[in-house]
């Protein structure tokens, strides 16, 4: 490998998003909710941070609108979706005629330890306080301590990958 070429290659947003495109995720919504009511966002990733103490992280869009919520709220809960869901993911996601809280009005939602909205007919849901939220290029990366979960293992998971569900 030549060491000089390797750090004048640059990598485009579209290309970026091609690149991730390669990993299988499951599709997940992040919701949180304050004194205005519910919000929430098809998250582009959410992953675990640490075992010890229990850590989950979100990236946020700095202009994504549940980000407020999530602030205001001290929380977030991460829905991962059953396959057939495929709707709920779109509307989430900006794809639909729904916005803001009227998105609830599909799924079956209830609540864990912080309040934050969790999906009871997905496959699981992580209950989070946050803790901690960084702010890079354009984006809120939140920590948020996982307190409480609900887990539905039967159940199929929905998965992106290329940019479509599987």
């Amino acid at each position: 490998m030549n060491a000089e070429n390797s750090t004048d290659k640059t990598i485009d947003g579209k290309s970026f998003w091609r690149a991730i495109g390669v990993r299988a995720v499951g599709a997940a919504v992040v919701t949180a909710a304050d004194a205005e009511g519910p919000a929430g966002f098809l998250a582009l990733s959410a992953t675990h941070l640490s075992a010890d103490p229990p850590l989950m992280m979100v990236s946020i869009g700095a202009s994504t609108s549940a980000l407020k919520q999530v602030a205001n709220g001290h929380h977030f809960a991460i829905n991962y979706l059953a396959k057939g869901q495929e709707q709920l993911a779109d509307s989430f996601g900006g794809r639909g005629e729904l916005k803001g809280a009227d998105r609830f009005r599909s799924g079956n939602w209830g609540v864990l330890a912080t309040g934050a909205p969790i999906l009871l007919d997905g496959v699981g849901s992580l209950d989070c306080r946050l803790e901690e939220t960084i702010e890079r290029h354009g984006t809120v990366i939140a920590i948020g301590r996982l307190v409480d979960f609900s887990s539905h293992s039967e159940r199929e998971p929905l998965l992106s990958f290329g940019g479509r569900y599987i």
